[in-house]
Protein backbone atom coordinates (compact mmCIF):
# COMPACT_ATOMS: atom_id res chain seq x y z
CA UNK A 1 0.00 0.00 0.00
CA UNK A 2 1.44 3.38 -0.90
CA UNK A 3 2.67 5.64 2.00
CA UNK A 4 0.06 8.45 1.38
CA UNK A 5 -3.05 6.04 1.94
CA UNK A 6 -1.53 5.78 5.53
CA UNK A 7 -1.98 9.56 6.14
CA UNK A 8 -4.88 10.58 8.16
CA UNK A 9 -6.35 14.02 6.49
CA UNK A 10 -7.87 15.97 9.24
CA UNK A 11 -8.98 18.87 7.92
CA UNK A 12 -12.37 18.64 5.97
CA UNK A 13 -15.95 18.01 6.75
CA UNK A 14 -18.75 17.08 4.39
CA UNK A 15 -22.53 17.58 3.37
CA UNK A 16 -23.99 14.77 1.47
CA UNK A 17 -26.98 13.95 -0.29
CA UNK A 18 -28.05 10.28 -0.90
CA UNK A 19 -30.54 9.87 -2.91
CA UNK A 20 -32.44 6.17 -3.47
CA UNK A 21 -31.64 3.96 -6.65
CA UNK A 22 -34.62 5.10 -8.41
CA UNK A 23 -33.48 8.36 -8.98
CA UNK A 24 -30.92 6.91 -11.03
CA UNK A 25 -31.80 6.28 -14.53
CA UNK A 26 -30.13 3.43 -16.30
CA UNK A 27 -27.55 2.33 -16.51
CA UNK A 28 -26.31 4.37 -13.88
CA UNK A 29 -28.61 2.69 -11.71
CA UNK A 30 -27.85 -0.89 -12.75
CA UNK A 31 -24.06 -0.09 -11.88
CA UNK A 32 -24.77 1.68 -7.96
CA UNK A 33 -27.14 -1.21 -7.19
CA UNK A 34 -24.44 -3.83 -7.87
CA UNK A 35 -21.11 -1.60 -6.61
CA UNK A 36 -23.70 -1.25 -3.15
CA UNK A 37 -23.46 -5.16 -2.85
CA UNK A 38 -19.59 -4.54 -3.07
CA UNK A 39 -17.88 -5.59 0.82
CA UNK A 40 -14.88 -3.24 -0.33
CA UNK A 41 -16.11 0.15 -0.48
CA UNK A 42 -13.95 2.79 0.19
CA UNK A 43 -13.99 5.58 2.61
CA UNK A 44 -14.08 9.39 2.79
CA UNK A 45 -10.25 9.43 3.85
CA UNK A 46 -9.30 6.96 0.84
CA UNK A 47 -11.29 9.87 -1.71
CA UNK A 48 -8.63 12.68 -0.09
CA UNK A 49 -5.96 10.36 -0.03
CA UNK A 50 -6.36 10.10 -3.90
CA UNK A 51 -6.59 13.83 -4.38
CA UNK A 52 -3.47 14.60 -2.96
CA UNK A 53 -1.60 11.96 -4.50
CA UNK A 54 -2.51 13.25 -7.73
CA UNK A 55 -0.61 16.50 -6.69
CA UNK A 56 2.47 14.98 -5.84
CA UNK A 57 3.87 14.29 -9.54
CA UNK A 58 5.43 17.14 -11.60
CA UNK A 59 3.38 18.90 -12.99
CA UNK A 60 0.50 18.15 -10.59
CA UNK A 61 -2.48 16.82 -11.41
CA UNK A 62 -5.43 19.04 -9.90
CA UNK A 63 -8.42 17.17 -11.12
CA UNK A 64 -8.90 13.80 -11.91
CA UNK A 65 -8.83 12.23 -15.68
CA UNK A 66 -11.70 9.94 -15.13
CA UNK A 67 -14.81 10.46 -13.07
CA UNK A 68 -14.94 8.63 -10.09
CA UNK A 69 -17.08 5.42 -10.13
CA UNK A 70 -16.94 5.42 -6.49
CA UNK A 71 -19.68 6.22 -4.12
CA UNK A 72 -20.71 6.01 -0.68
CA UNK A 73 -24.09 3.74 0.34
CA UNK A 74 -26.68 3.75 3.14
CA UNK A 75 -29.70 1.99 3.61
CA UNK A 76 -32.38 3.91 4.90
CA UNK A 77 -34.97 1.63 5.89
CA UNK A 78 -34.61 -0.84 3.92
CA UNK A 79 -33.90 1.67 0.54
CA UNK A 80 -30.58 1.23 -0.78
CA UNK A 81 -29.66 4.74 -1.17
CA UNK A 82 -26.00 6.78 -3.10
CA UNK A 83 -24.04 9.33 -2.62
CA UNK A 84 -21.71 9.42 -6.08
CA UNK A 85 -18.53 10.98 -5.14
CA UNK A 86 -18.38 12.97 -8.96
CA UNK A 87 -14.37 13.86 -7.85
CA UNK A 88 -13.48 15.46 -11.46
CA UNK A 89 -16.66 17.70 -10.98
CA UNK A 90 -16.11 18.28 -7.32
CA UNK A 91 -12.16 19.20 -7.98
CA UNK A 92 -13.30 21.50 -11.22
CA UNK A 93 -15.28 23.85 -8.72
CA UNK A 94 -12.61 23.62 -5.82
CA UNK A 95 -10.19 24.82 -8.86
CA UNK A 96 -12.39 27.70 -9.54
CA UNK A 97 -12.45 28.86 -5.47
CA UNK A 98 -8.50 28.31 -4.87
CA UNK A 99 -7.95 32.05 -5.88
CA UNK A 100 -10.37 33.74 -3.33
CA UNK A 101 -8.55 31.38 -0.90
CA UNK A 102 -4.62 31.34 -1.02
CA UNK A 103 -2.13 34.20 -2.13
CA UNK A 104 -1.50 34.38 -5.74
CA UNK A 105 2.43 33.51 -5.05
CA UNK A 106 1.39 30.32 -2.70
CA UNK A 107 -1.31 29.12 -6.19
CA UNK A 108 1.05 29.72 -8.83
CA UNK A 109 3.71 27.54 -7.12
CA UNK A 110 1.07 24.74 -5.92
CA UNK A 111 -0.62 24.90 -9.31
CA UNK A 112 1.20 26.54 -11.99
CA UNK A 113 -1.31 28.94 -14.51
CA UNK A 114 -0.62 26.79 -17.02
CA UNK A 115 -2.37 23.31 -15.22
CA UNK A 116 -4.96 25.44 -14.30
CA UNK A 117 -5.61 27.00 -17.74
CA UNK A 118 -5.95 23.92 -18.72
CA UNK A 119 -8.21 22.29 -16.11
CA UNK A 120 -10.52 25.48 -16.67
CA UNK A 121 -10.80 24.80 -20.28
CA UNK A 122 -11.22 21.27 -19.97
CA UNK A 123 -14.32 21.93 -17.30
CA UNK A 124 -16.34 24.54 -19.48
CA UNK A 125 -16.03 22.03 -22.29
CA UNK A 126 -17.54 19.31 -19.92
CA UNK A 127 -20.12 21.78 -18.30
CA UNK A 128 -21.60 22.45 -22.12
CA UNK A 129 -22.42 19.15 -22.40
CA UNK A 130 -23.30 18.61 -18.76
CA UNK A 131 -25.38 22.13 -17.98
CA UNK A 132 -27.38 20.50 -15.28
CA UNK A 133 -24.26 18.67 -13.64
CA UNK A 134 -24.30 18.78 -9.42
CA UNK A 135 -21.79 17.66 -6.92
CA UNK A 136 -23.57 15.30 -4.33
CA UNK A 137 -21.52 16.37 -1.61
CA UNK A 138 -20.22 19.70 -0.52
CA UNK A 139 -16.71 19.99 1.26
CA UNK A 140 -15.71 22.68 3.63
CA UNK A 141 -12.14 23.01 5.25
CA UNK A 142 -11.31 23.65 8.59
CA UNK A 143 -14.61 24.49 9.46
CA UNK A 144 -18.51 23.38 9.37
CA UNK A 145 -20.48 26.58 7.46
CA UNK A 146 -22.81 27.69 10.20
CA UNK A 147 -25.25 27.28 7.24
CA UNK A 148 -25.54 23.69 7.26
CA UNK A 149 -26.17 23.31 10.89
CA UNK A 150 -29.82 24.40 9.83
CA UNK A 151 -30.48 21.96 7.90
CA UNK A 152 -30.41 19.10 10.89
CA UNK A 153 -31.25 18.51 14.77
CA UNK A 154 -29.70 18.47 17.59
CA UNK A 155 -32.05 14.88 18.12
CA UNK A 156 -30.25 13.98 15.31
CA UNK A 157 -26.65 13.92 16.09
CA UNK A 158 -24.73 11.05 16.44
CA UNK A 159 -21.43 11.04 18.18
CA UNK A 160 -18.77 7.94 18.62
CA UNK A 161 -15.90 8.21 20.45
CA UNK A 162 -13.90 5.40 18.48
CA UNK A 163 -11.50 3.56 20.54
CA UNK A 164 -8.77 3.40 17.23
CA UNK A 165 -5.22 3.59 17.66
CA UNK A 166 -3.53 7.19 17.68
CA UNK A 167 -3.60 7.16 13.72
CA UNK A 168 -7.08 6.70 13.28
CA UNK A 169 -6.26 3.60 11.36
CA UNK A 170 -8.05 1.39 13.96
CA UNK A 171 -11.55 0.18 13.49
CA UNK A 172 -13.65 2.33 15.63
CA UNK A 173 -12.69 5.76 14.62
CA UNK A 174 -14.32 8.77 15.96
CA UNK A 175 -17.52 10.00 14.32
CA UNK A 176 -19.67 13.01 14.84
CA UNK A 177 -22.27 13.32 11.97
CA UNK A 178 -26.18 14.15 11.48
CA UNK A 179 -28.55 12.54 9.16
CA UNK A 180 -31.77 14.15 8.37
CA UNK A 181 -34.36 13.43 5.54
CA UNK A 182 -34.61 15.42 2.45
CA UNK A 183 -38.14 16.92 3.31
CA UNK A 184 -36.66 17.84 7.02
CA UNK A 185 -33.76 19.33 5.34
CA UNK A 186 -35.58 21.01 3.39
CA UNK A 187 -38.65 22.75 5.88
CA UNK A 188 -35.54 24.24 8.06
CA UNK A 189 -34.17 25.96 5.59
CA UNK A 190 -37.32 27.32 4.94
CA UNK A 191 -38.33 28.66 7.84
CA UNK A 192 -34.91 29.97 8.93
CA UNK A 193 -34.70 32.07 5.58
CA UNK A 194 -38.02 33.41 6.53
CA UNK A 195 -36.86 34.25 10.05
CA UNK A 196 -33.28 35.57 9.13
CA UNK A 197 -34.93 37.77 6.60
CA UNK A 198 -37.56 39.48 8.58
CA UNK A 199 -34.96 40.15 11.26
CA UNK A 200 -31.42 41.03 10.18
CA UNK A 201 -29.76 42.77 7.13
CA UNK A 202 -28.21 40.23 3.86
CA UNK A 203 -25.40 38.85 4.56
CA UNK A 204 -23.61 35.66 4.12
CA UNK A 205 -25.38 33.70 6.54
CA UNK A 206 -28.47 34.14 4.49
CA UNK A 207 -26.58 33.83 1.21
CA UNK A 208 -25.29 30.48 2.08
CA UNK A 209 -28.42 29.79 3.27
CA UNK A 210 -30.18 29.84 -0.25
CA UNK A 211 -27.89 28.66 -1.81
CA UNK A 212 -27.73 25.27 0.01
CA UNK A 213 -31.36 25.03 -0.27
CA UNK A 214 -31.25 25.86 -4.14
CA UNK A 215 -28.62 22.55 -4.09
CA UNK A 216 -31.26 20.55 -2.40
CA UNK A 217 -33.99 21.25 -4.56
CA UNK A 218 -32.15 19.72 -7.03
CA UNK A 219 -32.10 16.16 -5.64
CA UNK A 220 -35.21 13.22 -5.11
CA UNK A 221 -37.30 14.31 -2.37
CA UNK A 222 -36.53 10.77 -0.23
CA UNK A 223 -33.28 11.64 -0.50
CA UNK A 224 -31.31 11.54 2.97
CA UNK A 225 -29.02 14.31 3.91
CA UNK A 226 -25.44 13.88 5.95
CA UNK A 227 -23.60 16.63 7.52
CA UNK A 228 -20.30 14.66 8.73
CA UNK A 229 -17.70 15.95 10.57
CA UNK A 230 -15.57 13.81 8.31
CA UNK A 231 -11.54 14.45 9.28
CA UNK A 232 -12.13 16.94 11.75
CA UNK A 233 -12.79 14.43 14.71
CA UNK A 234 -8.81 13.85 14.38
CA UNK A 235 -7.81 17.45 14.93
CA UNK A 236 -10.47 18.09 17.68
CA UNK A 237 -9.85 16.63 21.46
CA UNK A 238 -12.66 14.19 22.81
CA UNK A 239 -14.23 16.71 24.92
CA UNK A 240 -14.43 19.53 22.56
CA UNK A 241 -16.30 16.60 20.00
CA UNK A 242 -18.31 15.47 22.71
CA UNK A 243 -19.21 19.29 23.87
CA UNK A 244 -20.30 20.50 20.11
CA UNK A 245 -24.01 21.35 20.11
CA UNK A 246 -23.77 23.45 17.10
CA UNK A 247 -26.96 22.61 15.42
CA UNK A 248 -28.41 23.04 18.65
CA UNK A 249 -26.67 26.46 18.93
CA UNK A 250 -27.92 27.66 15.87
CA UNK A 251 -31.37 26.40 16.19
CA UNK A 252 -31.74 28.48 19.72
CA UNK A 253 -30.30 31.37 17.67
CA UNK A 254 -32.58 31.30 15.31
CA UNK A 255 -35.93 30.94 17.37
CA UNK A 256 -34.42 33.39 19.70
CA UNK A 257 -34.50 35.86 16.67
CA UNK A 258 -38.22 34.63 15.80
CA UNK A 259 -39.17 35.66 19.55
CA UNK A 260 -37.45 39.35 19.24
CA UNK A 261 -34.77 38.19 22.13
CA UNK A 262 -31.79 39.59 20.17
CA UNK A 263 -29.58 39.00 23.88
CA UNK A 264 -30.14 35.11 23.45
CA UNK A 265 -29.49 35.07 19.59
CA UNK A 266 -26.58 36.99 20.47
CA UNK A 267 -25.64 34.51 23.05
CA UNK A 268 -25.57 31.56 20.87
CA UNK A 269 -23.96 33.07 18.30
CA UNK A 270 -20.82 34.28 20.53
CA UNK A 271 -20.77 30.13 21.47
CA UNK A 272 -20.81 29.25 17.73
CA UNK A 273 -17.68 31.65 16.96
CA UNK A 274 -16.13 30.78 19.54
CA UNK A 275 -16.25 27.30 19.54
CA UNK A 276 -15.53 27.59 15.04
CA UNK A 277 -12.54 30.43 15.64
CA UNK A 278 -10.76 27.84 18.01
CA UNK A 279 -11.21 25.39 15.04
CA UNK A 280 -10.11 27.42 12.41
CA UNK A 281 -7.16 28.85 14.80
CA UNK A 282 -5.61 24.95 14.48
CA UNK A 283 -5.04 25.44 10.65
CA UNK A 284 -2.11 27.81 11.24
CA UNK A 285 -0.99 25.99 14.15
CA UNK A 286 2.50 23.86 14.01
Amino acid sequence: MPKVSSVIVPYAAYLRVYEPLAAFPEPERGHWARYARRTDRPSYQDELRRSLADLLPTPPVPVPVHESRDAFVLDVDGVVCVCPWRTRLRGWQALGDLAEQLPAVVLDAVLPPVVRRQATQDYERWLARNPDARPWIRTATWQVPLNWFVLVADEEREYVKGTGDSTGLGDDVPVLRYRTPMVQARRRVARALRTLKDTIDEGPLIDGLVDVGRWLEEFHPRSLVELDYGGLVHALPACELEGDHSAADVAAGIEALRHGDGAAAGEAYGRLVERWRAVRDRRSAN
